[in-house]
């Protein structure tokens, strides 16, 4: 294959977000920047948390054991006087791997949370290269096990257990729910894995297109998993929780809503995982929107083709709970 091949065209109003996001964020993210990167939070913790009380959210921390017992914190987000029990909506924040932290990604969740009279519990997983592969899946499944453990106190209906996360957060979802199938528990009533990371190989023709132009290029995403997996990385010493896209075995598996853009690096892998849960006789639903880079949906929220990924979502989650 050649290194770079012709890419989908991107959606018109697409393009011109991208163009100005293309001053803030380099197309290519390499080790040396990872640093830099997280000195400005890409969440905008601050601003997070002022939609949150606008929109009468109340939210607590909770440090937690994750992997091998070491602390961890996890924030719990509901509507301020809040009673009764709901859904329970698990978050598994996006960044590749190695940026971005539990606030990102959250606001997403809020319409939910609202509608279904639900809680949300974000998870602060430590990130590569410093933890890297088996630390962040793990933090996620401790964090996961404790929710379902406090469902209680939580005011979370266990039978309504909700996964679901964006990019890394996506893949970290996927990770999450096949340890949770294999560790028999907890259980979940679905996985939302949206445009999700699956797959360390750098092998797919998408990979190829998107090389040096949009968010999260080929580039990006060889330096996220290189810092997740080091030198196992393409090699068969990868597990299927770090890689969902190895797993060979679907069975059992929750409902599945997956999204991506059609011009993005993770297409290929996110159709493959879709067609692939239905082999295995797991209900899933699958959208490519046409002309989206990877993350559309946040850095240009207005464009006709993210409000229609949205709906989907919402639509989704709508019959998945309502």
């Amino acid at each position: 294959m050649t290194d770079t091949l012709t890419r989908p065209p991107f959606d018109p109003e697409l393009e011109a977000a991208l163009a100005l996001v293309g001053d803030q964020l380099p197309s290519t993210l390499t080790a040396e920047m990872i640093p830099l990167l997280r000195q400005t939070p890409i969440a905008g913790d601050d601003e997070v948390r002022q939609v949150l009380t606008d929109r009468g959210f109340v939210w607590r921390d909770e440090t937690i054991p994750g992997h091998d017992g070491d602390e961890i914190v996890v924030t719990v987000i509901h509507r301020d006087g809040r009673t009764g029990t709901g859904p329970g909506f698990f978050h598994t924040h996006g960044g590749g791997m190695i940026i971005g932290n539990r606030w990102l990604g959250v606001v997403g969740f809020l319409d939910w949370a609202e509608r279904f009279n639900g809680v949300i519990v974000t998870v602060e997983y430590r990130l590569a290269p410093e933890f890297p592969d088996p630390y962040p899946v793990e933090d996620c499944y401790a964090a996961l096990r404790w929710t379902a453990e406090h469902a209680d106190d939580l005011g979370i209906d266990t039978t309504r257990l909700l996964i679901g996360g964006g990019s890394a957060g996506g893949g970290l979802a996927a990770g999450t729910a096949l340890l949770a199938r294999d560790r028999r528990g907890p259980a979940l009533v679905g996985q939302l894995l949206i445009y999700p990371m699956l797959d360390d190989r750098d092998e797919s023709v998408s990979t190829h297109q998107i090389d040096g132009v949009g968010v999260w290029d080929r580039g990006s995403n060889i330096t996220g998993w290189t810092a997740l997996l080091g030198d196992r990385k393409g090699t068969d010493e990868v597990s299927i929780y770090a890689a969902p896209a190895r797993a060979t075995d679907l069975t059992g598996l929750p409902p599945a809503f997956i999204d991506c853009g059609s011009a993005e690096v993770f297409r290929d892998e996110d159709v493959a995982y879709a067609s692939r849960l239905w082999e295995a006789g797991v209900q899933a639903e699958l959208h490519v929107w046409a002309g989206g880079f990877h993350g559309f949906d946040m850095f240009a929220p207005h464009a006709a083709v993210a409000q229609a990924m949205l709906a989907a979502r919402d639509d989704w989650v709508n019959r998945l709970l309502g």
